[in-house]
């Protein structure tokens, strides 16, 4: 039997029963759709907050107050934990491989201009800032480098802040009431977006030390540490960790390196990608088992056709490949339709809602059709050796 009329026999195999084919590879199509777009959600928010977080550089490690782990007997630690200070701060910045620390205080706070005020974030930074998160300032300048405990009523603002309340004139030199107290706007910053939900464009910094005293804090809330490109980051963070425990006479803070910080945001979804994916599965295995069923009862309707052909000479192996393909054409066109779906569904929720991240890899694709081939394979191979190992005599008896 020429190429040809195998595929003729199989197309008029499935064509003979076009609602049984239509509904079993739809069930191979929702599978498949449904683990590519699950998948597709899940790469798009893993890339989305890669972004998020390299958009402030890729070599910070933060300094937290308290420990997220514990070790030794119960009631040793006592509770005793040192605030994160100016001072600490100011020690770090001389560790070999550190190029630039900041202090950092985050808070929410009401800012006045001209009559018009409205409640935005409020950082608390260091001057070494603009370096550590790599901030870019359109207009004017960045923090001074004062004295921490005793700085100038400086701020530096976002754009959005910028278009509310001044409507298109310039900021520069005029006095932003934040919280009640006057400062004085020396900088605009390049737009940054959002990260996280907070809107960075919508918000003002302030030297940290005035921002302890406005949320009345006894300590930083954290400690960015920027260093060397060529540094390693775990000998940087026990470096860190030196130098604070003997400042503090023990560990009652937490380092944390950014690469740890995309790992845990990292395996938190891989988590979730694999149980939505899961979901998917389950439907690509009913699709499989409505191959099964289809295959199992098309060699019963078709004996007597197997019979003739095997009457005529077609060996064995060649009525295997005639239903195996039957199968692998059932599990391709199921897994390309699904694939084709799940794209456009998403490019369209993309489209209706833009903060979606949506982002489908080649490599998803090709597995998903490779799987589904795979179905069809497995769920054929069955029903296509019964119908090999038909007798002949046996078989055209069966018409």
């Amino acid at each position: 039997m020429r190429l040809m009329d195998a595929i003729g026999f199989a197309a008029r195999a499935l064509t003979a029963h076009r609602l049984r084919t239509a509904l079993t590879t739809l069930g191979i199509a929702v599978g498949v759709g449904a683990v590519v777009l699950l998948t597709s959600i899940g790469e798009g928010t893993q890339r989305f907050v890669l972004g998020e977080f390299t958009q402030f550089g890729t070599h910070l490690i933060e300094l937290t107050p308290g420990r997220t782990s514990t070790h030794g007997i119960p009631g040793a630690f006592l509770g005793t934990v040192r605030p994160l200070s100016l001072d600490d701060a100011e020690s770090l910045r001389r560790l070999p491989q550190v190029e630039a620390v900041s202090a950092v205080v985050q808070g929410n706070a009401a800012v006045s201009f001209a009559g018009k005020s409205r409640r935005v974030t409020v950082f608390g930074v260091g001057s070494d800032a603009k370096r550590v998160w790599t901030v870019r300032v359109a207009q004017g300048s960045y923090l001074p480098d004062d004295d921490p405990r005793a700085p100038r009523a400086f701020c530096v603002i976002g754009t959005k802040l910028r278009d509310e309340l001044f409507a298109g004139r310039s900021a520069l030199g005029e006095r932003l009431k934040i919280a009640g107290e006057p400062y004085r706007i020396i900088g605009v910053l390049e737009p940054k977006g959002n990260f996280l939900g907070t809107d960075l464009d919508d918000s003002v910094s302030i030297p940290v030390g005035r921002a302890l005293t406005m949320f009345n804090r006894d300590g930083a809330m954290a400690v960015d540490v920027l260093y060397n490109t060529s540094a390693d980051a775990k000998d940087v963070a026990a470096a860190l960790e030196r130098a604070m425990i003997a400042r503090h006479g023990q560990q009652d803070f937490t380092v944390t390196t950014q690469q740890e910080m995309l790992d845990t945001l990292g395996s938190i979804l891989d988590v979730l990608t694999f149980a939505v994916g899961a979901l998917g599965s389950i439907s690509m295995l009913v699709g499989g088992v409505g191959i099964l069923t289809i295959m199992t009862i098309a060699v019963r309707e078709r004996t007597a056709e197997i019979g003739l052909l095997r009457a005529l000479g077609a060996p064995q192996r060649k009525i295997l490949s005639l239903f195996l393909g039957e199968a692998l054409v059932l599990g391709l066109t199921g897994g390309v339709a699904g694939l084709v779906g799940a794209v456009a569904i998403s490019q369209l929720m993309h489209a209706l809602i833009p903060k979606l991240p949506v982002y489908t890899s080649p490599k998803v694709g090709l597995l998903a059709i490779a799987v589904s081939l795979l179905i069809g394979l497995v769920a054929g191979v069955m029903p296509a050796r019964r119908a090999s190992r038909l007798d002949p005599v046996d078989a055209l008896r069966a018409e």
